[in-house]
């Protein structure tokens, strides 16, 4: 599996957006099945940055209904990443 297939997606928020700001923390979507070091190195090599933490949170899917159909949407897995106050990440930053 490569750093690809690890990260799926920034988070763009205004929560995140006020993670980075405030701590140089940043949201990712990632595997369900990805763990804190690999998600680590996935980022580092990415975006060529320093990762300091990673904290990992595992995300319901909500509820949905349609008439009187119920269904649920997929669970999810949310990391954010603590970097080192030297380094940025650019895609967050509207470049």
């Amino acid at each position: 599996m490569n750093e690809y297939d690890i990260v799926v997606r920034p988070i763009i928020t205004e929560k995140s957006t006020l993670l980075k700001d405030a701590g140089n923390q940043y949201a990712f979507e990632v595997q369900r099945h990805a763990n804190k070091i690999e998600i680590k190195k996935a980022v580092e090599k990415l975006f060529k940055v320093k990762v300091l933490s990673v904290q990992v949170l595992n995300m319901e899917g909500k509820k949905k209904k349609l008439g009187r159909f119920a269904g649920k949407k997929a669970d999810w897995k949310k990391a954010i990443v603590k970097l080192s106050p030297k380094d940025k990440i650019t895609i967050f930053e509207g470049a």
